[in-house]
């Protein structure tokens, strides 16, 4: 089993950047395929972001796509978003989850282990 905690989010205006990042405990990183999801107020949880668990395969949202970058620190057991020119439609709660399988998948359902998630707020 994988434990996850969020950090990083927080409020900024239209146009700025943010970092979350995605500590992970418990077994090792390298041995999941890590997602990113996010769910605003009154909608569906939906796929953000991909990073694959062995050649570090990356895969986005169109929404979001040129804006945000997944990356991953195995060593750190840590996983990253970078999120440049935000906008108010990034606002949401943002997730980090895990699956064991070797590809990415945008299926949320196909995700085993999901961290509490952390806040970001863009305003305009």
């Amino acid at each position: 089993q994988v434990q996850l905690v969020e950090s990083g989010g927080g409020l900024v205006q239209a146009g700025g950047s943010l970092r979350l990042s995605c500590a992970a405990s418990g077994r090792t990183l390298s041995s999941y395929t890590m997602g990113w999801f996010r769910q605003a107020p009154g909608k569906e949880r939906e796929f953000v972001a991909a990073i694959s668990r062995s050649v570090g395969t990356t895969t986005y949202a169109d929404s979001v796509k040129g804006r945000f970058t997944i990356s991953r620190d195995n060593a750190k057991k840590t996983v990253y978003l970078q999120m440049n020119s935000l906008k108010p439609e990034d606002t949401a709660v943002y997730y980090c989850s895990a699956r064991s399988g070797y590809s990415v998948s945008y299926n949320r359902y196909e995700y085993d282990y999901w961290g509490q998630g952390t806040q970001v707020t863009v305003s305009s």
